[in-house]
C-alpha cells in the first residue's frame, strides 16, 4: 500500500466513528547517542523562504518566497525561473505575503496547487492555480477559493494551506490581528478568522463544505470551521501514521503552545482568548471548561517569543527520529521536539542547534525527510556524524 494510501485509509477509519487519542507510544524514545546536525542544502539564489514542500511522484521540490514567488529546486540546484510569480498582487511584508503552497493529491494529473497568501487590501487569500506546463503556472490560471477580510490590522495572518490525509483542504487563519484579539474572532464561531478550515475542493464551486465537519447546519456558526480558539497557528502538520493534527499556535505576551488532537475530533475548541498556553489570558480564573489544553507551552521568560512549528518526523534516514515532533522559537532559534503518548509530551529533547538562525519554517520532502528554514538558507536535518 503506498504512504497516501496508507495514509486515506488512517484517517478515514478515524473519521468513521474513532475520535479518542491514539493508543501509544507508536513510537520510542530517543536513542541515548542520537545527535542531530543541520546541513546546507540551498545556500545562495532565495529571498525571504518561508516555505517548502515536496509532492508525492514528482522529483521537485518547491520553496515560497514571501514577496510572492514560488521557485524550484531541481537535483539540488535552485533554477533561475519561478514556477509562479504573483508579486504584482501579494501584499507583503512583516508578516504578510505569500505564504505556502498545497499541491493537490492528484496533481501529476489535473495540475491543481492552491496557495495562501495576503491580498492587495491584507485580505487572506487561498487561490487555486494550474500548472500549464511542468516548469511554470500561469498567473491567470487563478481561482478563488475562499477569502476573509483582514485590513485592520497586519499582523495575525495564519499562514498554511494543506491537504490532510483525508483529501480535504485544510487551513488555519489568525484571529485579525492587533493585541489580545480587539476583533473578537478567536470565539467567534460565526468568523472564518481564528479558526481551522476543512473544506472540500473535488466537489462543489469552488468548494463544498464537508457533511462530518462539526458545524454544518448549526445556526450562527460557519460550517467550513473545524475548529476554533487560535490566535496566530502560523505552522500545523498532520501525522497520519497516529491520526494527529499538530497545531503550533503564536502567542501574545507569555506562552507559546503546541495542540496535538486527532485529525477526526472537530469541534474543539483551543481556547483563545479565553487562554493563552495554559493560563488565563487577563482574567484570573477564568472558566476553562471545554477549552482544549496544549500538549506542550513554554513561557516568554528566556528570550522566546514566536513558535514555528514543525512536523513529526517520518523519514528512513534517522530511524531513532520517528515519531517525534520538532519545533523552534523564532527568537531564541533552538530546535526542540517531544513524543506525543497517550495524551502527553513526552521524551522532550533541546538538540542545541541554534545555527539556523531565525527559523521562519520546516520542510518535508517526499521521502519523509526534514529541512529547516532559516533567513535565506535552507538546511537539512541529519544524524550526527
Amino acid at each position: 500500500m503506498s504512504r497516501r494510501n496508507l495514509a486515506l485509509a488512517l484517517v478515514t477509519l478515524a473519521v468513521a466513528g474513532c475520535s479518542s487519542d491514539p493508543i501509544g507510544p507508536f513510537d520510542s524514545p530517543l536513542p541515548p547517542d542520537l545527535t542531530l546536525e543541520l546541513q546546507p542544502f540551498i545556500t545562495a539564489g532565495l529571498a525571504a523562504p518561508v516555505f517548502m514542500t515536496q509532492p508525492l511522484d514528482d522529483g521537485r521540490i518547491f520553496v515560497v518566497e514571501q514577496a510572492g514567488r514560488i521557485r524550484v529546486i531541481r537535483d539540488g540546484v535552485l533554477q533561475a525561473t519561478p514556477f509562479l510569480d504573483i508579486s504584482t498582487r501579494v501584499l507583503c511584508c512583516g508578516e504578510r505575503g505569500l505564504l505556502s503552497v498545497a499541491f493537490h493529491p492528484q496533481y501529476a494529473t489535473n495540475g491543481y496547487f492552491y496557495v495562501y497568501f495576503t491580498g492587495a487590501g491584507g485580505e487572506i487569500r487561498v487561490e487555486r492555480f494550474t500548472a500549464t506546463t511542468r516548469d511554470a503556472a500561469g498567473p491567470t490560471t487563478s481561482k478563488l477559493i475562499i477569502s476573509a477580510e483582514h485590513s485592520q490590522f497586519g499582523n495575525h495572518n495564519g499562514g498554511l494551506v494543506a491537504f490532510g490525509p483525508d483529501g480535504m483542504l485544510w487551513t488555519a487563519l489568525g484571529d485579525g490581528g492587533g493585541g489580545g484579539d480587539p476583533l473578537g474572532n478567536g470565539q467567534n464561531f460565526n468568523a472564518l478568522l481564528g479558526s481551522m478550515l476543512r473544506i472540500d475542493v473535488n466537489n462543489g464551486d469552488p468548494y463544498a463544505i464537508p457533511t462530518s465537519n462539526p458545524f454544518v447546519g448549526v445556526a450562527g456558526r460557519r460550517g467550513e470551521i473545524w475548529a476554533k480558539g487560535l490566535r496566530n497557528p502560523w505552522r500545523f502538520a498532520f501525522d497520519a501514521a497516529t491520526g494527529l493534527l499538530y497545531i503550533a499556535d503564536v502567542g501574545q505576551n507569555a506562552r507559546e503552545e503546541v495542540n496535538a488532537r486527532p485529525i477526526a475530533s472537530g469541534g474543539l475548541n483551543y481556547g483563545w482568548n479565553i487562554t493563552e498556553g495554559v493560563i488565563c489570558y487577563n482574567n484570573t480564573p477564568c472558566d476553562q471548561a471545554g477549552l482544549v489544553r496544549p500538549v506542550i507551552d513554554y513561557i516568554h521568560g528566556n528570550g522566546d517569543c514566536s513558535i514555528t512549528g514543525g512536523y513529526v518526523y517520518r523519514g528512513s534516514a534517522i530511524p531513532g527520529l520517528r515519531g517525534h515532533y520538532l519545533y523552534s522559537d523564532y527568537c531564541r532559534r533552538w530546535i526542540r521536539s517531544f513524543l506525543y503518548s497517550e495524551g502527553a509530551a513526552i521524551d522532550e529533547k533541546d538538540w542545541g542547534i541554534t545555527s539556523a538562525g531565525n527559523v521562519t519554517s520546516f520542510g518535508v520532502d517526499a521521502d519523509g525527510e526534514m529541512y529547516v528554514i532559516g533567513g535565506t538558507t535552507i538546511y537539512k536535518i541529519v544524524a550526527g556524524s
